[in-house]
């Protein structure tokens, strides 16, 4: 067995942010299940980075962005072409938080926040 990390992001409308995640960032749903309320657990995947989609569950202390007023993580995202893909997840409903700019610490990275509240890094390494 290998080791790896596997981030869960806690939103409100859970079935929302799945479709946001998928058309933002090509990602694609490896599972999926849902309560009978509707809130659902979901795993996805950009490539082969995976993460969990869950709705927000305050008895078990799980707040999303939106109830904190903040997040206490941000994602970082290394792809290939970090403008396109920070406009592709703008035109999907994301704000862009700073734009796609070279950074004098050696990366092309910018900033974008899901309408979950969830803030993103999209960056590649400079040459």
């Amino acid at each position: 067995m290998s080791t790896r990390l596997l981030p869960t992001l806690s939103v409100r409308r859970g079935k929302e942010a799945v479709d946001f995640y998928k058309k933002a960032f090509n990602a694609f749903e490896i599972m999926m299940v849902a309560d009978p309320e509707g809130n659902i657990v979901a795993e996805l995947a950009i490539d082969e980075v995976h993460f969990i989609v869950a709705d927000e569950a305050p008895d078990y202390g799980n707040y999303s962005p939106e109830s904190l007023s903040g997040t206490t993580i941000r994602m970082g995202l290394e792809v290939d072409d970090p403008d396109g893909v920070a406009a592709q997840a703008v035109a999907s409903g994301a704000q862009e938080v700073y734009p796609v700019a070279d950074q004098s610490y050696g990366y092309r990275l910018g900033c974008i926040e899901d309408p979950f509240g969830h803030r993103w890094e999209i960056f590649k390494k400079l040459q």
